[in-house]
C-alpha cells in the first residue's frame, strides 16, 4: 500500500498491486487501476512511482526470485 494525496489534499492509500498504469495530466497525477477505478493524486508522477517501487522492493525482501527491475546495481541477484 501506498499513501498518496486526493486534489482535496485527503490522504489515500492505494493498493500498488492494483495499479495498471499512470499518466500525468498538469500538476495532477491519474492512477488507474485493475478495477476500473480512476484516482487522481497531487504528487508528481515520479514520486508515484518511486513510492511503487519502493512498496514493491519490501514485498520482495527476501525473496529467491527478484524482478529486474528492482535489483540494484552491484547488488548479488543469483538465485541459489
Amino acid at each position: 500500500m501506498i499513501r498518496l494525496h486526493r486534489l482535496n489534499g485527503a490522504e489515500v492509500t492505494v493498493n500498488a498491486e492494483l495499479i495498471e498504469s499512470i499518466d500525468a495530466h498538469g500538476a495532477e497525477t491519474v492512477i488507474h487501476l485493475a478495477t476500473g477505478n480512476k484516482i487522481i493524486v497531487t504528487e508528481p508522477l515520479e514520486d508515484v512511482i518511486h513510492k511503487t517501487i519502493e512498496y514493491k522492493k519490501t514485498v520482495f525482501a527476501g525473496a529467491v526470485y527478484l524482478p529486474e527491475f528492482l535489483r540494484e546495481e552491484g547488488r548479488n541477484t543469483s538465485c541459489p
